[in-house]
C-alpha cells in the first residue's frame, strides 16, 4: 500500500518524537497523522539506517532519496510515454488546422497498442504543456517605452454615399504607468502610422527611450526575429526624436503585452461606450475618443489606488525624453536612379543631380515642400518639390560645361536653328512647342530631331518634316518612324485622287438617296 508523502519538516518530527521515547500513537496524535502513516515511515527510516539526530551532511534531498528510493515508489504499468513534443509542435502548427488530438492518439495507438487510453494520454499532455507554458515577467522601468499597435476602431458614414468606412484604432500605452493614447486613423499606411506616433508624443508631451511595435508593415519592412528592417521613414522619424524602435517578435504577443491589455482596456471603456452613436467624420469620431481617453487616463485604478496620469507623472515623465523643437515633418524615402541627363524621376517630375552620379542609384527623401537626394548618406542635391508632370527642375551647377551655355535656349531659338535645315522643320518646331503645356516640354523631342539630320541629311529630314506635318504627327518618334521606313521619300503633294466607280447596274448613284 502506497502511503502519502510527507513534508520533510514531518518526517523529521515523527524520527525527533520516536527518538524522543513516544509510541506511534502518541506521535501521531502530536503530528495528526494516521498511526499506520507513522508505521510505514519509521520502517522506512529503518531500512535506510537512519535514526536521530539526522547526519548534519545529508541534506533534505538525500534524505528523500534514501527514504524513498525508486524501487519504493508506486510502480505503474510499463506503457510507452508518448513523444509530447512532437505532438505539440504538430498541433501548433498553423498548416494543420484540421488536426486533432484525438487523431494524433489514434496514431499513437497504432504504433503502440497497449498505450494510454485516450483519456489518460491527454491528461498526461496537459501536464506536460503546464511545464512548458511558462513565461518571463517583464519589469518597466519609468521612461523607458512605449508599446503601439493597431486594433479595429468603430465605422464612420459617409456623408456624400451614405456608405460605412472602417476605421483603425492607434494605441500607444506606457509600460510603467499604463497612460495611454488612442485615435481613430482610417487606415494602417505608413502616412497614419507615422502622423498618429507624432501627435501620440504631443499628447504625451515627451518620448520614452524605446518605442516597441508589433511587426506591422508600415513599421516594420521585413519582419525577423532577430533583426527586423525599419521602414526608413518610420526610423528617420526615431531619429528626430532621439529614440529606438525595437520591434516585438514576429508571433510572440507577449512582447507587447501592454498594448495588447491596452486595446482591450480601450475596446471596453472607450469604443463600447461609443457603440450606438452615429459619427461622419473621423475628427468628429476622434473628439468623442479624447474625451474618453481622458476619464480613463484619470480613473484611479482599482488595486494602486492611482489613476494612469498620476502615475504617469510620477514615473514616466521624470525618466523621458524631452521633445524636439519642431515636430517631425513626414517624409518618404525612395530609390531612384540618374538617368543619362543626370536628372532622376519623382512622381512624373525631374529633378537634376550633380552630373557625376549619372547611372547611380540614390536615396531621396520626399516631404511635402521639399526633394532631398543623398549619396551614401551625404545630401548632393535639394530642390522644391514640385507637382507638375513631366517638367524639368535644373540646377545650372549640376550640369556638364558644355550643356551650360545652352541654357538660355527659347522656343524662337529653336525655331531659327530648324529653319537652317528648311521651313517645313521649323514649322514642325513650332507645332509640337505649341501643343504641350510648356514649350519646355518640348525642347527634347526637338533637338532629338536636329540629331536625325546627322544620321539622314537635311534634305530627307526636310521631307520627313513635312509629311509629319500633313498627318499632323508632332513628335520625335513620328519623324523617326518616317525616316527609317523611308516614307518621306513618297510624293507628299497633293491629296491622293479619288478613284472613279466603273460603271455597272447594281452602282446607284447619289440621285438614289434624293
Amino acid at each position: 500500500m502506497a502511503y502519502p508523502r510527507l513534508p520533510m519538516r514531518k518526517i523529521k518530527e515523527v524520527l525527533r518524537l520516536k527518538h524522543a521515547g513516544l509510541s506511534e500513537r502518541e506521535i501521531a496524535r502530536s503530528c495528526r497523522l494516521a498511526r499506520s502513516t507513522v508505521a510505514d515511515y519509521m520502517g522506512r527510516a529503518a531500512e535506510a539506517a537512519l535514526s536521530w539526530p539526522l547526519p548534519e551532511a545529508l541534506g533534505e534531498a538525500e534524505i528523500e532519496a534514501r527514504l524513498f528510493p525508486p524501487a519504493a515508489l508506486p510502480i505503474h504499468k510499463t506503457r510507452p510515454m508518448p513523444d509530447f513534443a512532437y505532438i505539440d509542435a504538430e498541433l501548433r502548427d498553423y498548416r494543420k488546422v484540421n488536426l486533432t488530438i484525438q487523431l494524433l492518439w489514434h496514431e499513437y495507438r497504432e504504433r503502440h497498442a497497449g498505450g494510454y487510453a485516450y483519456a489518460q494520454f491527454c491528461k498526461l499532455y496537459r501536464r506536460w504543456r503546464r511545464k512548458q507554458d511558462y513565461c518571463m515577467r517583464q519589469i518597466h522601468r519609468g521612461g523607458e517605452k512605449i508599446f503601439v499597435d493597431y486594433c479595429d476602431g468603430l465605422p464612420i458614414v459617409d456623408a456624400a454615399t451614405g456608405q460605412l468606412k472602417n476605421t483603425q484604432l492607434f494605441l500607444g500605452v506606457w509600460g510603467a504607468s499604463n497612460f495611454t493614447y488612442a485615435e481613430a486613423t482610417l487606415s494602417q499606411d505608413l502616412p497614419s502610422w507615422i502622423g498618429a506616433h507624432v501627435r501620440a508624443f504631443e499628447y504625451f508631451g515627451c518620448v520614452a527611450k524605446a518605442v516597441v511595435p508589433d511587426c506591422l508593415k508600415s513599421g516594420v519592412t521585413q519582419a525577423c526575429r532577430y533583426e527586423p528592417e525599419i521602414n526608413p521613414t518610420y526610423a528617420d522619424l526615431a531619429a528626430h526624436y532621439g529614440t529606438a524602435v525595437l520591434p516585438a517578435r514576429p508571433r510572440h504577443p507577449r512582447d507587447k503585452a501592454k498594448v495588447e491589455t491596452g486595446a482591450l482596456i480601450a475596446q471596453r471603456w472607450i469604443l463600447a461606450v461609443l457603440r450606438k452613436r452615429v459619427f461622419f467624420s473621423l475628427a468628429e469620431l476622434n473628439a468623442a475618443i479624447r474625451e474618453l481617453l481622458e476619464q480613463l487616463n484619470s480613473r484611479p485604478l482599482r488595486k494602486l489606488k492611482r489613476s494612469r496620469r498620476e502615475l504617469f507623472e510620477a514615473l514616466d515623465r521624470p525618466a523621458a525624453l524631452p521633445l524636439p523643437a519642431l515636430p517631425y515633418e513626414y517624409a518618404e524615402w525612395r530609390k531612384a536612379r540618374v538617368n543619362v541627363d543626370y536628372h532622376l524621376q519623382i512622381d512624373r517630375h525631374f529633378y537634376s543631380v550633380p552630373f557625376q552620379l549619372i547611372g547611380q542609384a540614390l536615396d531621396v527623401r520626399m516631404t511635402v515642400a521639399a526633394i532631398e537626394v543623398f549619396n551614401k548618406g551625404q545630401r548632393v542635391a535639394t530642390h522644391t518639390r514640385s507637382s507638375q508632370p513631366n517638367a524639368y527642375t535644373t540646377v545650372p551647377a549640376h550640369m556638364p560645361p558644355e550643356h551650360a551655355k545652352h541654357l538660355d535656349w527659347s522656343p524662337p531659338r529653336l525655331v531659327a536653328w530648324a529653319a537652317k535645315t528648311g521651313p517645313s522643320t521649323a514649322s514642325l518646331f513650332e507645332a509640337i512647342m505649341s501643343t504641350r503645356e510648356h514649350p519646355e516640354q518640348g525642347y527634347r523631342s526637338c533637338l532629338g530631331i536636329l540629331r536625325l539630320g546627322r544620321s539622314y541629311g537635311s534634305e530627307r529630314l526636310e521631307a520627313a518634316a513635312a509629311r509629319a506635318l500633313r498627318f499632323k504627327l508632332f513628335s520625335f518618334k513620328a519623324v523617326r518612324s518616317i525616316l527609317a521606313t523611308g516614307l518621306d521619300r513618297q510624293d507628299n503633294s497633293g491629296a491622293p485622287a479619288q478613284p472613279v466607280l466603273p460603271l455597272h447596274d447594281n452602282v446607284r448613284g447619289g440621285q438614289y438617296y434624293h
